[in-house]
């Protein structure tokens, strides 16, 4: 159709996990969903915000999101200059390359990883850079200056689960002329994270999220950590209403309520090591994971006939069709009854 670019008009959509209709029916391990409800206060905090009569939702929202900003700064030990909230964190990737990458410069990400990061990327015209990943889990060929306006970092790495090791981040970041952009949509399920580097160098950029160790998937929230200059510009260019006022409730509640944040937190811990064990005891390979998954392969390296042999029996895990993947499945870690089901099922299929 020529009213369209004709870049939007022959790229492919970016393909999310699939969400049954039926979800209570299934065991639901494909997306990396927390398995527990959010924080008690979330919900109190939503109800209080509507109110008995819903008036509130008569009025736009904070546009700021102000509070939100000071709130996460207390949790982050930053400035509220330094922090901007977002509609989930692919909000804050999409205005990072729309204010960083003009049409045909370079945005570049770690293979496998994110694969949002490339549609992003070719909705701009920006062009994509893939580096592959190396058997000890570090970038391939990273050349020894990265001359693209954009990196993504995706650490803890999904699908694979491995985190990259801080002082590698900070060679990365040395080796940046433009944005490291190091995206820990899982960081609060691994043993460290890059929130440092934001302040000694001033091209780095941490994203999180509150889909995964929040359970706030349904609410739609992500923040950035970056320089006050790059927050004041991605405020230029962000919608003026980005989170409405029940998702900024939410916020609010679930950031202040650490105590329910790492129990929850420590449950899928826990959970993941019983189940990555239990997945070596039956001759499953497994990636070491920091996140709240594991990418497993079973003896055969057949991911598609394990992946529609849970699929038959309700369980539903993420088969990704790269080749570079097909050996395995992404498996989110669920409660340990899921798990414990999950298990007998794949002694079951073999």
């Amino acid at each position: 159709m020529k009213l369209l670019r004709p870049n939007i008009a022959a790229m492919s959509g970016y393909v999310p996990g699939f969400q049954p209709d039926d979800i209570a029916s299934w065991i639901k391990l494909n997306t990396n969903e927390n398995p527990y409800p959010p924080s008690p206060r979330v919900v109190e905090a939503i109800l209080a915000e509507v109110g008995s009569d819903g008036a509130s939702l008569r009025t736009y929202p904070s546009a700021s999101s102000q509070k939100l900003r000071e709130v996460a700064g207390e949790l982050y030990g930053f400035d509220p200059s330094w922090i901007i909230m977002a509609n989930g964190s692919d909000e804050v990737l999409n205005n990072l390359i729309r204010a960083c990458a003009g049409e045909g410069e370079d945005i570049g990400y770690a293979h496998p990883s994110y694969s949002y990061y490339s549609t992003l990327a070719e909705i701009q015209g920006a062009a994509v850079c893939a580096y592959g990943l190396t058997d000890t889990f570090n970038i391939e060929a990273f050349p020894e200056y990265y001359h693209g306006k954009v990196f993504f970092l995706t650490t803890p790495n999904s699908p694979l689960g491995f985190a990259f090791s801080p002082e590698y981040i900070e060679e990365l970041a040395q080796s940046c002329g433009g944005l490291l952009v190091i995206d820990e949509a899982y960081v609060d399920f691994a043993d460290w994270n890059a929130l440092e580097l934001v302040r000694k160098y001033e091209n780095v950029v941490v994203t999180r999220t509150l889909s995964k160790s929040y359970a706030l998937a349904g609410m739609r929230l992500g923040l950035a950590i970056a320089r006050p200059e790059i927050i004041a510009a991605l405020d230029k260019i962000r919608d003026h209403y980005n989170l409405d006022r029940l998702a900024q409730a939410a916020c609010i509640a679930a950031l202040q309520d650490q105590d329910y944040f790492r129990e929850s937190c420590r449950k899928i811990i826990a959970t993941r090591e019983w189940f990555s064990r239990e997945l070596l005891e039956i001759g499953y390979a497994v990636i070491p994971s920091q996140g709240n998954f594991v990418f497993a392969s079973p003896p055969d390296k057949n991911g598609k006939r394990v992946y529609d042999g849970l699929y038959e029996r309700k369980i539903l895990v993420r088969f990704l069709s790269d080749p570079l993947l097909t050996h395995g499945l992404r498996i989110s870690i669920g409660t340990r009854t899921e798990m414990e089901a999950t298990l007998a099922a794949l002694k079951a299929i073999g």
